[in-house]
């Protein structure tokens, strides 16, 4: 196959299927021609309005560290700044609790940039309630056509207060990467779409029977991932975006069921060694030396893997291993993060232009599919991949999301950083046996009161 066109349209909390539809050769050819014309009239655009300003915008995005596109990202960066004359001064930062504390301190303080890639969900509540950021729709009473090539019905709005902010450039889905040699040395099969929970943890302990690491975790930086998928297995698709009330409802039950399986697994020595102290970056190269079999992430992570690796055919993607309701081919999916444009550049007559051309720039069509791949994104014609252009890793993830029965967004997304902290702060200890879970669950709960 020389080239062919995939349309990927995954909306994540917003729908229970996969969208996902193949064109030929002559679309490819008209989908690309029509791309460059509309790059190139923004490219002239941008080159008749932006050159005189020689604006410095204050970015901060999630590109950083060994998260996918940072290359590309910065390389727009250069490219945008060259064809408008105008300046970035970028603080990314690798999306860790750390990384989003420093975010809202910043709003606080008022030291927040001009344009902001950043998370949608209850992360942003803060800056929102306090009328840091433009809305989408009073940015478009000035720009009409500002994100006009997205599908408004997948915007999400903010939980705060149901208004939308944030324009989507790609979203993610998350699942289980599998080191295949590490798999093939301990005599092991990989995981695949009916592997249940039960039969994943007797291919984990034959694995740590090998000598090897089942499972490359750090509980103590990012327990992001298992926490959803471990509460996810005592959901279902329809009922796992909620926070619980009490400890003993419903979703409190679940909560503490899946961080019980959690402990489980520590408790097996499935994890990381170290993975109570260890920073995450250690433990995923930890599974990208054929030190482990598996790493739980998001679709950003292909990106890593693909830098990272000198053989990008030793990795496949696969499903997390289900029980109780959960099917192992329902994911979690979803469109968590979005371009900000904040009222401190929104009210500075200089910067105001500056800072919508710069997300005009990332959000346009053939941007968001050289960025998304994959990943699902907003687009009302949804992403166009050219499978001919991926990689062994990428195809399998193509094949792996063509199986897909069902979507759930992240529960966590519902919780602030401080919110969620009594048990992500406090996994290491929840699994050593020092703190209670359903003491953790209840002071979740009350901070979710406050």
């Amino acid at each position: 196959m020389k080239k062919k066109v995939v349309a990927v349209l995954l909306a994540g909390a917003m729908a229970g299927t996969m969208l996902t539809g193949c064109g030929g050769d002559s679309k490819a050819a008209d989908s690309g021609d029509t791309k460059k014309e509309d790059t190139a009239d923004k490219a002239e655009d941008r080159e008749d309005s932006g050159a005189e300003g020689k604006v410095t915008l204050n970015v901060t995005t999630t590109f950083a560290g060994t998260e996918s596109n940072v290359d590309k990202y910065q390389e727009s960066i250069e490219k945008w700044q060259k064809e408008t004359g105008n300046k970035v001064n970028d603080s990314s930062a690798s999306a860790d609790e750390a990384m989003k504390a420093r975010v809202i301190t910043d709003f606080e303080t008022g030291a927040e940039p001009d344009v902001l890639f950043y998370f949608n969900g209850n992360d942003s509540n803060s800056f929102v309630e306090a009328g840091k950021v433009v809305s989408i729709d009073e940015i478009r009473e000035k720009y009409p056509d500002y994100a006009a090539n997205m599908n408004d019905d997948l915007i999400p709005a903010s939980p705060s207060d149901g208004v939308k902010y944030a324009v989507p450039f790609y979203g993610y889905w998350e699942g289980m990467y599998v080191n295949k040699k590490v798999c093939e040395d301990a005599g092991v099969e990989i995981p695949g779409p009916d592997t249940t929970w039960e039969q994943f943890m007797e291919t984990c302990q034959k694995i740590k029977d090998a000598g090897y690491t089942p499972i490359a975790a750090s509980l103590i930086k990012e327990p992001h991932y298992w926490f959803e998928y471990s509460i996810f297995n005592h959901d279902t698709p329809a009922t796992h975006v909620a926070v619980p009330e009490k400890v003993d409802d419903k979703v409190g039950k679940a909560w503490e069921a899946g961080i019980a399986d959690i402990k489980d697994v520590y408790e097996k020595g499935f994890f990381t060694e170290n993975t109570n102290t260890c920073e995450a970056d250690e433990a995923f190269q930890g599974f990208l030396q054929d030190k482990a079999a598996f790493y739980v992430d998001g679709s950003w992570k292909m990106g890593g893997i693909r830098d990272n690796s000198d053989n990008i055919d030793n990795f496949t993607v696969t499903f997390v291993p289900g029980q109780n309701e959960r099917k192992t081919t329902d994911i979690i999916s979803g469109l968590s993060s979005g371009w900000y444009i904040t009222k401190k550049a929104w009210d500075d007559p200089e910067k105001q232009k500056a800072a919508v051309d710069l997300v005009e720039s990332f959000i346009n069509t053939e941007t968001v599919s050289d960025y998304a791949g994959t990943a699902t994104t907003a687009l009302k014609d949804g992403a166009q991949v050219d499978e001919s252009k991926l990689n062994s890793l990428e195809k399998d993830a193509l094949a792996m999301l063509k199986s897909v029965t069902a979507t759930s967004g992240a529960c966590q997304d519902l919780c602030s950083e401080d919110q969620r902290a009594p048990i992500f702060t406090n996994m290491p200890q929840i699994v050593e046996g020092q703190m209670e879970i359903s003491d953790a669950i209840q002071q979740v709960i009350d901070a979710m009161e406050e």
